[in-house]
């Protein structure tokens, strides 16, 4: 199996002296390509300041993370935001749909951004798999929380990233719409080949994943 996503001594630290914080400390992870791998932990264990320096939204104090082999700091601003845009689906607690345009204008921006062709009948399957057919005119204020999640899904799958950074994706919705976007994002996963990696605090979540990763105070404690 390729190795998608790879931390090396991975360190954020906050404040310094008396007052430093390692809210991550010497994490050293690897993640295939296909798995779907559950990170879970505390409120504060540091789990979603890891995600985020996985997808290169934060930048660590010390250590490296690599995605298929490019060591992301490594690369300039720009390139940086390119890579992201073109190699890592987000998928966030707080669903960031653009509320002045309809749906499948919110799924396809992001290819649009990148200047690039969108592949119609890829991402109408995912539409269909995710069940949003009746819903591409709408706008998001006109959908529940489960729906605009669905649609947040779509996009961060639209563009055929490398892998999938989900942070506590279900943490605004119900019981019975969460366990509905975990099986609609698991079953995408599968479908079209990604790696999911998941931040959960949910024990029920966290078990239908390939893998659990523990952290406490920054640190794996259990893979």
């Amino acid at each position: 199996m390729e190795t998608i996503l790879r931390t090396e001594n991975l360190y954020k630290t906050y404040g310094s002296g008396q007052t430093k914080v390692n809210a991550v400390e010497n994490v050293n992870i690897s993640i295939e390509q296909g798995e779907f791998v559950a990170i879970v932990g505390k409120s504060g264990s540091g789990k979603s300041t890891l995600l985020h320096m996985f997808g290169g939204l934060d930048t660590p104090s010390k250590g490296n993370v690599y995605i298929k082999n490019q060591n992301i700091f490594k690369l300039k601003e720009d390139e940086l935001a390119v890579f992201r845009r073109r190699k890592i689906g987000f998928v966030f607690q707080t669903f960031n749909l653009v509320s002045s345009i309809n749906v499948w204008e919110n799924i396809v921006l992001p290819i649009g951004l990148d200047g690039k062709k969108v592949d119609e009948t890829f991402v109408k399957d995912i539409i269909k798999t995710l069940g949003l057919e009746q819903k591409l005119h709408n706008f998001p204020n006109t959908l529940s929380g489960g729906q605009q999640q669905r649609v947040a899904i779509a996009r961060a799958l639209a563009s055929k990233p490398d892998i999938l950074l989900a942070d506590e994706p279900t943490g605004n919705l119900d019981s019975k719409t969460s366990d509905e976007v975990i099986g609609f994002l698991k079953m995408s996963a599968q479908k079209y080949g990604q790696t999911l990696v998941m931040i959960t605090h949910d024990e029920d979540i966290a078990q239908i994943a390939d893998r659990t990763i523990l952290i406490e105070d920054g640190k794996v404690v259990e893979q």
